[in-house]
Order: structure tokens, then C-alpha cells, then sequence
């Protein structure tokens, strides 16, 4: 075990005050218990450190949701969360906000590939495996079509939010 006071991680760490409902028994392959599921603490790993914007942002985008539900104010909601209503992309493309997209999904079925691989076997998930997931998503417009962001995209983009021009690319303009 170790102090997560004395360091930060870009991962997470679980805790459960409930008893599982799964029981481990232990067999020919079995520890006396589950092993924890966490990213190794070892120097030179993989993982790109986290800036300080970025922490948490998928605590960050939990909330963002469960306050968009409730808003009556959805612009000044917006301009809170900094997601622009006129962004510069990356490439310098500038997109503009038309929709926020929010889906709540529940996974209730299983498939699994057959040995073989010519088939998959489905089975229905019993309560206690049905997962639930919220997802969402900032449609956005770029002249020619829309482009869907995630929560992290939208808010990377630079703000030139306003009232704007948007000019149609057009085959040939004719001459006056």
C-alpha cells in the first residue's frame, strides 16, 4: 500500500465502502483475493504526465453533466464550462457550435467471439452487470459539414466567440 498523499498520479484509484457481490474463491490459479487493477508506479513509465488543466477532467466532464441537465441558462452554462461558441482548431479551422449532444446508454448484453471466429455467442447481462454511461459530445460546424468534439477537443479550442461571418466555399463566383 502506499501514501497518496506524498505524490499524484494520472490515474485513477477506486474505493468501495460495500462488499462485493462477486465472491473469489481460491483454486489451482487463484490468489486469496482480487488483484487491485492500477497503473504501475514505475520510473520511465509510458504514461505523459498530466497538466494541470487536464486533471480530473473526466470528474470535470461527470459534472458538467449532471449541471447541463439542470441549467436554465445554457449560454452563461457554456461560457462557464469555457466551451466556445466560435473555436480555432489546432489546424486553424474555425468551427462553430450548433449542438451539445447528451446520450445516458445502459449495456445490457454480452457478445464474445466464438473459437473459430464464425460466429459470436450473445447473453443477456443479469441486473448487476447492466452498466450505465452517459456520454457527450459538442457538434460543431465547420462551412461543409459537422464534426463531432469530445468534452477535452471542445475545450482545447481557441475562443473567437462572437458574432460571425460564415462564407460558403463556392465552385466559381461570377463576375459583375
Amino acid at each position: 500500500m502506499h501514501d497518496h498523499k506524498s505524490h499524484s498520479h494520472p490515474h485513477d484509484h477506486h474505493h468501495h465502502d460495500h462488499d462485493h457481490a462477486l465472491a473469489f474463491t481460491k483454486g489451482h490459479n487463484r490468489q486469496d483475493a482480487p488483484s487491485q487493477w492500477q497503473m504501475p508506479h514505475l520510473p520511465g513509465s509510458h504514461v505523459p504526465p498530466v497538466s494541470d488543466r487536464e486533471r480530473d477532467l473526466d470528474l470535470v466532464e461527470t459534472s458538467f453533466l449532471e449541471g447541463f441537465k439542470a441549467t436554465k441558462d445554457v449560454t452563461s452554462f457554456l461560457r462557464l464550462a469555457r466551451i466556445p461558441f466560435v473555436g480555432i482548431a489546432p489546424d486553424g479551422q474555425r468551427l462553430h457550435l450548433l449542438r451539445v449532444e447528451t446520450t445516458a446508454n445502459a449495456d445490457v448484453g454480452s457478445v464474445t467471439p466464438m473459437l473459430g471466429g464464425g460466429a459470436v455467442l450473445y447473453d443477456p447481462l443479469p441486473a448487476h452487470l447492466v452498466s450505465h454511461r452517459k456520454a457527450l459530445a459538442f457538434v460543431y460546424h465547420d462551412g461543409r459539414s459537422q464534426i463531432h468534439l469530445t468534452f477535452a477537443e471542445a475545450r482545447r479550442l481557441e475562443d473567437d466567440s462572437g458574432a460571425s461571418r460564415i462564407d460558403f466555399p463556392s465552385a466559381e463566383t461570377p463576375d459583375r
